[in-house]
């Protein structure tokens, strides 16, 4: 009987590569018949876009002859268990549906079944071969994420249709963005533990030593829009919001490794939320733990509580911007003794004798109001940070003493896409970008693009008429 089986199935397959062929030798034909009456005064260029999108017409037929194939028990189906309530359901009718791929359109007929107590439709065969809810599918929504991450949206829908030859709109573009970024939550934009200790064992390799690993934190200003307008239906004005982000990678000999970034328009404690959950991702046995900031109270206040044995440094340059202040402020004509009282101050700080600094600071004659202010800023923001200033020692123990790492990170993953010149965001949707964006840069962008095939799939049914 097993013996009977397996021949009835290797009959079905060949049976199936025949018809594979026969409607792929038809569409062939049909293609050269075209090519053959337009090529006309035609050069290189435009014979190979016209190859291309004639050659849709190969691939599509193709495609949706494997597509009967892959789903033919489906496609045969006359009864359905439901979903909802488990009763058996009969088929109502074939519904035809037309797709949209990289290979041109599709059309597929498949049975459909309806539950009236549950007043639910269902296509077992749109569950069976992973088709989506909208038109276009999944191989055209994962491009165009790729493009609306990197480019505005007409941007991105126009050269979305230069290089797969299917036409898309930017709102179309702006609803694919807005549906992945919904998936993109941070449980699955940072990469798991696993994968972090992979990435740590491989650096670390056989030396006896552990590797740095930073954490570093900092925010970036960035254009938003109000989400709600006055009663006349006017929005106010637009404002700059920051986007705090935290970006974590491994010092190697030659370059960082990247391990997780994570930017969102947010307040501190959302802030909060997010580096403690990607303090449980490190395992901080295998590595010591830096933390680089500037001195914004809101970043320490976070990374000491999600990583309390964090080594803490305060950035190298954010802190010689303050004694270039006041340097400015109280040497304004004295160009060389500005100079003079800069690198003095830079060295003592170097070797971390702060308290020279600050006793030098309380001595100092003010050349003026201004001069005054920033000396009594300078003199808190040295006290505040004095445990993070010992950037000797810490070149001796292999620590970054710069935040160079976050900073980048906020240009390549905030400014580069959202602070183009004429672009203002709500919150919401900026948010979702950004996600995405950190999704690529953390190679975890499959990741989110198949939570988001499963919450499709889990969602709402398909209509008749869909």
């Amino acid at each position: 009987m097993g013996s009977v089986l397996r021949l009835e199935q290797f009959r079905e397959k060949i049976i199936g590569v025949e018809s594979w062929r026969k409607v792929t030798f038809e569409a062939v034909d049909r293609v050269i018949k075209n090519l053959q009456a337009n090529l006309d005064d035609q050069d290189l260029e435009q014979i190979s876009t016209r190859l291309l999108e004639q050659g849709q017409l190969i691939t599509g037929a193709l495609l949706q002859e494997v597509l009967k194939s892959r789903g033919g028990e489906e496609i045969n189906r006359t009864h359905y268990p439901c979903p909802g309530c488990g009763q058996i359901l009969c088929k109502k009718s074939d519904k035809s549906r037309e797709i949209e791929t990289r290979h041109g359109q599709v059309r597929v007929e498949r049975p459909y079944f309806y539950c009236g107590s549950c007043n639910e439709g269902y296509f077992p065969f749109d569950q069976f071969v992973g088709l989506a809810p909208q038109k276009k599918q999944y191989d055209l929504q994962r491009a165009a994420t790729r493009l609306l991450s990197q480019l505005p949206f007409e941007e991105a829908a126009a050269i979305f249709k230069e290089l797969t030859c299917v036409p898309i709109t930017d709102y179309t573009v702006h609803e694919i963005g807005t549906r992945v970024g919904d998936a993109a939550e941070i449980e699955t934009v940072l990469p798991n533990r696993k994968k972090v200790e992979e990435t740590i064992e491989e650096l670390s390799g056989n030396k006896t030593w552990r590797p740095v690993l930073v954490v570093a934190a900092d925010g970036a200003h960035l254009p938003t829009r109000p989400d709600t307008g006055s009663r006349s239906g006017k929005r106010g004005p637009g404002e700059y919001k920051e986007a705090k982000g935290f970006r974590i990678y491994l010092v190697g000999q030659e370059r960082i490794e990247q391990i997780m970034s994570w930017h969102q328009i947010a307040d501190e404690e959302e802030f909060g939320q997010a580096v403690s959950f990607a303090a449980t991702l490190i395992p901080g046995r295998d590595v010591r733990v830096c933390l680089i900031g500037d001195g914004a109270p809101w970043i320490w206040k976070h990374l000491k509580s999600a990583f309390p044995k964090g080594k803490e440094v305060l950035d190298y340059y954010h802190c010689s911007e303050h004694i270039h202040k006041v340097a400015e402020v109280q040497y304004p004509d004295d160009e060389h003794q500005r100079a003079l009282w800069i690198e003095s101050t830079m060295a003592r700080l170097f070797v971390g004798d702060v308290h020279a600094v600050i006793w030098g600071l309380q001595r100092m004659q003010p050349a003026g109001k201004d001069a005054t202010e920033e000396i009594r800023k300078l003199i808190v923001y040295l006290e505040n940070n004095e445990h993070r200033i010992d950037y000797k020692a810490l070149r001796k123990g292999q620590y970054p003493i710069g935040s160079g790492g976050i900073e980048s990170a906020n240009k390549f993953i905030c400014h580069v896409r959202m602070k183009r010149s004429g672009a203002w965001w709500y919150k919401l949707n900026g948010n979702k970008i950004l996600r995405i964006r950190c999704a690529y840069y953390n190679g975890t962008f499959d990741e989110v693009f198949a939570r988001y095939k499963r919450l499709q799939r889990g969602g709402k049914k398909l209509t008749p008429n869909a």
